[in-house]
């Protein structure tokens, strides 16, 4: 039957409604893509290549209510060891992805998160845009934060997590040659642009599902956020039944 001019302009709206209709959207940006990275804005969970499900990682869903916690750019010599004693008053283990030379300038905030048991992930020597760089640049930026960080414990990191998140097939694949796997994330907090705690909390909330992988930060300019959206943002996922365990655990959980 011939449509009418408004039933077609109905037609249409209902099916970009049902297009447009992503889990997550980070507070005030629209949805980039998988290679797009602006700040620390969340990356979209669509995925490329069929390959990336070996190595990149946005969330892995279970059943037990698990979620990971992860911090990004430390460690800082002042708010690590904050967040290392909020996280041990509520018995939580996070992963943190640590940039080299901060490690080479505070080596006993990078030993603390060692020493109370919690995950280190490579975020490549000096946070350069990964895109941009050969492959010999690539693989230094990983090889040398990896070597920072044995030579604080004999410790040598199997996660890393780009720089904002940004990569492509050259990244992917030098990545892949070295044995790491990417993490991302699919719920971003965005502390790292100084978002009030209460509203860090009510947009997790909002978004969180099990399995979920969270983007935070131990590394923030003044007056970081971080610490008192934690405080506010584990009782209340606790409360409702979440399981907080650091990213290895939770892509190798069988």
């Amino acid at each position: 039957m011939k449509q009418t001019p408004v039933q077609a302009i109905l037609c249409a709206f209902l099916s970009l409604s049902i297009c447009f209709s992503p889990k997550s959207i980070p507070l005030d940006q629209g949805i980039p893509s998988l290679s797009q990275s602006v700040g620390g804005s969340a990356v979209s969970e669509a995925s490329e290549h069929d390959s990336d499900r070996d190595i990149v990682f946005y969330r892995k869903a279970n059943d037990n209510m698990e979620i990971a916690l992860t911090f990004d750019d430390g460690p800082h010599p002042y708010y690590t060891p904050i967040i290392l004693k909020i996280l041990e008053e509520y018995g939580i283990k996070a992963t943190f992805f640590m940039i080299g030379e901060n490690v080479t300038y505070y080596p006993a905030a990078a030993e603390a998160v060692l020493k109370a048991g919690h995950e280190i992930g490579n975020h490549t020597n000096h946070h350069k845009g990964m895109k941009s760089l050969t492959d010999h640049e690539i693989r230094k930026e990983i090889s040398d934060c990896e070597d920072v960080i044995y030579s604080l414990a004999d410790y040598r990191p199997t996660l890393i997590r780009p720089p904002e998140g940004a990569m492509n097939d050259q990244v992917r694949r030098v990545v892949g040659a070295l044995n790491y796997r990417i993490i991302l994330w699919d719920v971003d907090t965005h502390d790292w642009a100084h978002t009030p705690p209460a509203e860090i909390t009510r947009h997790v909330l909002k978004e969180i599902d099990a399995g979920d992988i969270i983007l935070m930060h131990d590394f923030i300019g003044h007056n970081s956020p971080t610490p008192e959206a934690l405080r506010m943002l584990i009782p209340a996922l606790l409360e409702r039944g979440y399981k907080f365990v650091t990213v290895g655990e939770l892509l190798d959980e069988t």
